[in-house]
């Protein structure tokens, strides 16, 4: 009689393991992967970016527009359909030139933190930590790339694939499954915050970490600062939870509004030097 063949081992069973079985299992190696791979390459520190996926850079906003314009000099007005289409196009393309500021800001803020970050003696203490994708992440990365430092991208599974921008380090590139293992990651070797303009991800994002730091479930001095009061104050309405009495007044002092990469930096830079660089 042959023998049987072998079975596989349980843990090289990819039918199991992509179970609902093997769920519990899924969820530890997004924790304990990720610990060891900050283990190895000493991350222990980092400044994490928020903010919208679809804020384009100067550049690519500008040759959009300038595209959408030259296409509409070509047009037959007659077909009114048509020139209605590229108008509204037009619209949105200068939309997003006025947005992509915060495109500019976030990768000039970047390199200002990594490049002192750098000249600190430990060295690239404070790592730039962005969400991986495009965006106000892929200009976090830029930024710190273009400062010679490294840059974490945590990515996620989405069904429109997201995927890594070029500037993350190679091997400070994660692609998580569960949001809320991301989100630890995020936030546990976290010690700054930068909110960048964005959408429902980001506000998510946002409140979850004033949350932690409202209910002091962070051991630790989380600094965090909202940019862009023009585009927040349309967005959210900050005073009005204390007005309606929802949050105490010292709530809003958890966070600080800033309007440029320089006072972004200045304020950060003295909040981390307090907290964690030593001078000795």
């Amino acid at each position: 009689m042959d023998n049987m063949k072998k079975a596989p081992k349980a843990y090289r069973n990819e039918e199991f393991l992509n179970s609902a079985a093997a769920r519990s299992i899924r969820i530890l190696t997004e924790y304990l992967e990720p610990q060891d791979r900050f283990k190895k390459y000493d991350i222990k520190d980092t400044i994490v970016f928020f903010g919208s996926a679809r804020i384009l850079s100067g550049s690519e906003a500008k040759k959009n527009l300038n595209d959408l314009n030259s296409k509409l000099k070509t047009l037959d007005k007659s077909d009114k359909n048509e020139y209605k289409y590229i108008l509204e196009l037009i619209s949105g393309a200068k939309r997003d030139l006025e947005m992509s500021k915060y495109y500019e800001d976030t990768e000039e803020l970047a390199y200002l933190l990594t490049d002192w970050s750098i000249k600190l003696k430990k060295g690239n203490k404070f790592v730039i930590c962005s969400g991986g994708g495009p965006g106000v992440m892929e200009a976090a990365n830029k930024g710190a790339h273009r400062a010679k430092g490294h840059s974490i991208g945590l990515n996620i599974s989405l069904p429109f694939e997201q995927y890594p921008n070029k500037y993350i380090s190679p091997n400070l590139n994660f692609e998580f499954h569960y949001f809320f293992m991301r989100k630890f990651w995020f936030a546990y070797p976290a010690k700054a915050l930068v909110i960048m303009p964005g959408g429902f991800g980001t506000l998510d994002e946002l409140m979850e970490i004033l949350t932690l730091v409202q209910t002091e479930k962070f051991h630790k001095k989380m600094t965090i600062v909202i940019y862009g009061k023009e585009f927040w104050d349309k967005v959210i309405n900050f005073q009005a939870f204390v007005d309606y009495r929802v949050i105490s007044p010292s709530d809003l002092k958890l966070f600080k509004f800033v309007d440029t990469p320089q006072e972004a930096f200045e304020y950060l830079k003295s909040e981390l030097h307090k907290s964690y660089v030593k001078t000795k």
